[in-house]
């Protein structure tokens, strides 16, 4: 409708005006892609979005929204602004952008899949049981659980789909009750052997009742007539229109996620050992693309676009490849400075020894999913390009090593990211770290450093990912996917650290070692001998002889005395430190 392709935006269209929100990943990227139809502002918040209506929708004017596609708790954001207004939510039985949306790609058909047992560690079974264990032991007592969000119901049955580009879900909602188990999903695209799986051709406690895709409306309402019945919602991803079925309100009861997603988010020793695999696969790709173009960017003939598909083609070859878990963002020059920019046909640099180049891609296994940027320059960088690197590296590292206790929210620690950039006046504009699944979403929420995200706990997997962008001129980030790990500490127990799974050396001539702490050295040096301990053999076994020695040559131990210790301080004193709410970003 508008143009604009990025993956974080807000739309509101009035008879007169039409107007996009976004946040600062995106401002140059809307402006170069909407015509001069839309309006574009420069602020996400819901507060900014609804003054704006106010402004333009007269008092006691409907304001009509997709009830399937705001949750709960961003539908009460709205509702809380406008009512007092007043202006009035409406919600919409059919979407009006899917009545003039012509040539509209048809629903998948594909049959979906189960997980192969040898990389589960829970069957669905065991999960559902799990699950009602935790409802049983709520003292509110509710009877079922909704699950609204598409990774809800792929994780509890380990079963995959393609119905979302990068990602293996599949269009579907579920109802867990204590004695009974009803999914909705198109059922024609449930095969027998899947059906056998289920136990899908009985009605008692372990049985799932195959439901048509659609019918979950009918079949909730239905399920609230019966007499004591109480459902649990998370707020943050069950969307309003199920939620407005849910009455009077003792027949409800709300948490801000579901107990599927808060168990979820930790992952069982299965799910660790084979995420842990997947990237070291994967770093042999990342690899092969970073020794590729070392070797023919001086020729002048790559673009963003070849590095992009190389990548791609180097992922495609490795064990459990499911192909990319996101579009590549292959940049260069100007174009690195817009935070999620993918190049196109159109848009495309040459890449030259003369700019900085950034790759943020990631891949999907059938054993995980990864999420990995660096960023690399094959001339001769400014002072200035070095030192904002480096300042990005040294927050990835003093996030890195930072030891915390169990249940520590990201959010407390955040500012490790961001403080040796904020030294020198330097920021960055998106969020610093999200979770990651085992062939799931790359990001899966609700882990990561927002105020929303839930306290870290161990087995959990994030992304550490701080940046600087200067626009029109280059970006940089450093992202590392990191295992919560247990830490043996002097005196204390029940303490955490980050445990880096990502296995890529960064750009060595990017880093000023002269602004390093010796802590920060001692860090990284370790870091490249992990990487030589695990990626070594692996690169050995695929036959990769040239890649290993370019491992090798970038992970040569830095020396303690080209460092300094003009930025050691305290990680624990930080971590008590709480951000201010204007700093709280979104993620990316």
């Amino acid at each position: 409708m508008s143009g604009f392709t990025g993956s974080a935006g807000t739309a509101v269209v009035t008879a007169t005006k039409a107007t996009l929100w976004t946040d600062s990943r995106y401002w140059v990227q809307a402006e170069r892609q909407m015509d001069c139809n839309w309006e574009l502002e420069k602020d996400v918040s819901i507060r900014s979005i609804t003054d704006w209506l106010i402004q333009e929708v007269p008092e006691e004017k409907q304001i009509g929204f997709d009830p399937y596609v705001f949750s709960v708790k961003t539908f009460s954001a709205y509702n809380a602004n406008l009512s007092p207004a007043p202006r009035m939510l409406k919600s919409l039985p059919v979407n009006l952008v899917d009545k003039v949306w012509a040539n509209r790609p048809a629903e998948p058909s594909d049959n979906l899949v189960r997980l192969p047992d040898n990389i589960i560690e829970r069957t669905w079974l065991q999960k559902v049981e799990y699950i009602r264990s935790i409802m049983r032991e709520n003292p509110y007592k509710p009877t079922a659980v909704l699950l609204s969000a598409l990774d809800e119901t792929a994780w509890l049955f380990n079963l995959r789909g393609n119905d979302i580009p990068y990602n293996p879900f599949f269009y579907s909602y579920t109802l867990l009750t204590l004695d009974e188990i009803w999914l909705f999903v198109h059922t024609a695209r449930v095969p027998d052997d899947l059906r056998t799986y289920l136990n899908a051709t009985c009605y008692v406690a372990d049985c799932v009742q195959l439901m048509e895709y659609g019918q979950e409306l009918n079949q909730l309402t239905n399920y609230l007539t019966r007499p004591s019945t109480r459902v649990w919602v998370g707020t943050e991803y069950t969307n309003q229109a199920l939620y407005e079925l849910i009455v009077p309100e003792d027949k409800l009861m709300t948490t801000d996620y579901s107990p599927v997603l808060t168990t979820k988010a930790v992952k069982d020793a299965t799910e660790q050992r084979v995420l842990r695999e997947a990237h070291v696969r994967d770093a042999v790709a990342v690899m092969q693309l970073l020794v590729w173009l070392e070797k023919n960017v001086p020729a002048g003939k790559e673009t963003e676009m070849t590095a992009a598909d190389y990548v791609n083609e180097c992922r495609s070859k490795q064990k459990f490849s499911k192909g990319p878990s996101f579009e590549t963002i292959s940049a260069s020059g100007p174009n690195a400075a817009l935070a999620h920019y993918s190049p196109s046909s159109d848009t495309a640099r040459v890449l030259t020894v003369d700019e900085m180049y950034l790759v943020d891609s990631g891949g999907q296994y059938l054993d995980g999913t990864t999420d990995i940027t660096r960023t690399v320059h094959w001339g001769t960088p400014t002072d200035f390009q070095r030192e904002a690197y480096t300042r990005v590296l040294m927050g990835n590292i003093e996030i890195s090593r930072n030891i915390f206790p169990d249940g520590t929210r990201g959010i407390n620690m955040e500012m490790l990211g961001r403080r040796a950039l904020w030294e020198v006046g330097l920021n960055y504009g998106h969020g610093t770290g999200h979770g990651v699944g085992n062939y799931f979403g790359v990001h899966e929420w609700p882990v990561g450093f927002q105020s929303n995200n839930i306290p870290f706990r161990e087995g959990m997997f994030t992304s550490i990912e701080p940046g600087y962008y200067k626009e029109n001129d280059f970006g940089i980030r450093i992202e590392d996917v990191a295992m919560l790990a247990p830490v043996k500490t002097a005196y204390g127990n029940n303490f955490l650290t980050f445990d880096i799974v990502s296995l890529v050396p960064y750009d060595r001539k990017l880093i000023d070692t002269s602004i390093l702490s010796p802590q920060q050295l001692d860090w990284l040096n370790r870091y490249y001998q992990t990487v030589r301990d695990k990626m070594g053999p692996e690169l050995k076994s695929q036959g990769l002889e040239e890649v290993y020695d370019w491992m090798v040559k970038n992970t040569e131990p830095f020396t303690t005395t080209q460092s300094s210790a003009t930025v050691a301080c305290s990680s624990f004193s930080l971590l008590l430190t709480l951000l201010p709410t204007a700093l709280l970003h979104h993620l990316l």
